[in-house]
């Protein structure tokens, strides 16, 4: 059901323009949008996701944003 061009074949600035856009029109799909606009919105966020994450396998993750490390800053 997605919609835009695969994942796949987008070039890397394209791919983040995108991820950018959609995370960022994220709420207002959930809050307002119907729920084939959910669905396709949700889809299409998977998509590419899934596609950045397998270019960047080895992508830096912040300890911070794991759950172990968020509870040790509350300590």
């Amino acid at each position: 059901m997605s919609q835009g061009i695969p994942g796949s074949d987008l070039a890397e600035e394209d791919l983040l323009r995108e991820l950018r856009h959609l995370h960022k029109t994220r709420n207002d799909t959930f809050l307002h949008g119907s729920a084939d606009s959910l669905v396709t919105h949700t889809a299409r966020t998977s998509e590419l996701e899934d596609e950045y994450l397998r270019r960047h396998p080895e992508r830096e993750v912040d300890p911070r944003r794991l759950r172990p490390g968020a509870r040790m800053e509350l300590s």
